[in-house]
Order: C-alpha cells, then sequence, then structure tokens
C-alpha cells in the first residue's frame, strides 16, 4: 500500500500506473493530489517536476492514456478548500480503466489532509479493504 500527498501522490500514481507497480502496490491513497493538473502552478518555475502539476503536461497527458489491465485500487482524497488544486476538482481521479473512490473532505486545507484525525481514519479503513465512507468528511 502507498499513501501520497500532493506531488508525491502523482509520483506514486505514476509508478502504479507507468511503471509495472500495480503488481506490488494493492491500494494507492492520494491526497491533495493534482490528477488533472492545478493552475496554481507557476508556468515558468525553474523545476521541471513542478512544472507536471500544470494542466495538459506531458506527464498527466501520459497519466490519461489506458491502463487496461491495472488491479491497484486507488483512493482520492480531495478538499472543498484545497487553495493549491484549482480547480478543486482537480485533485478527483477520474479515470475510465482504474479502480478510484474519490472522498469529499469538507472545510479543511492542503496542508491539512495528511494530519486530518477524520482522514485518517479513511485511509486506515481504505487500507484494511473496508468500505469507506460515502458522506463528505467534515473540518469538525
Amino acid at each position: 500500500d502507498l499513501v501520497g500527498h500532493s506531488l508525491g501522490g502523482l509520483i506514486a500514481r505514476y509508478y502504479v500506473q507507468r511503471l509495472g507497480g500495480d503488481a506490488r502496490v494493492r491500494t494507492l491513497v492520494t491526497l491533495g493530489t493534482p490528477h488533472t493538473g492545478t493552475r496554481v502552478v507557476p508556468l515558468l518555475t525553474p523545476l521541471p517536476i513542478v512544472r507536471q502539476m500544470r494542466p495538459g503536461s506531458a506527464l498527466l497527458e501520459e497519466l490519461s492514456q489506458p491502463a487496461r489491465g491495472c488491479g491497484t485500487r486507488f483512493v482520492s482524497f480531495w478538499s472543498d478548500l484545497d487553495q493549491l488544486m484549482v480547480p478543486v476538482a482537480a485533485a478527483r481521479l477520474e479515470h475510465p480503466d482504474l479502480s478510484a473512490e474519490n472522498i469529499r473532505v469538507s472545510g479543511i486545507g492542503h496542508l491539512a489532509l495528511p494530519v486530518h484525525r477524520g482522514v485518517a481514519a479513511e485511509i486506515r479503513r481504505a487500507l484494511s479493504g473496508k468500505e469507506l465512507w460515502r458522506g463528505a468528511i467534515d473540518a469538525a
């Protein structure tokens, strides 16, 4: 099992989806990961890896390609108050070949996702193979 936050989630997804990591990873949990890119990342940033988080980047185009047979289960946590995901739905994982569940978190920002008590409880559930909560996780 792998858990990745933000860019770490994209790196883990690339490993699972494009480098054969699905043979070793049962569940990949992502937190605030820009699966379709975020417009917050400056176009002229000097770091190529950061530029890969822009919508339409080569990395994101590659991840949108077919991934038939990928057996990893994906669980993506996204927040309605994530200031680094523009739009916030960019952190949702929608891919026809992937088994993906999207969990909405309400009322917390990008940096709080990995340390929020409710999110941590749902991560534990996801990694144990139990049914996930179908409503939104609230900040309270």
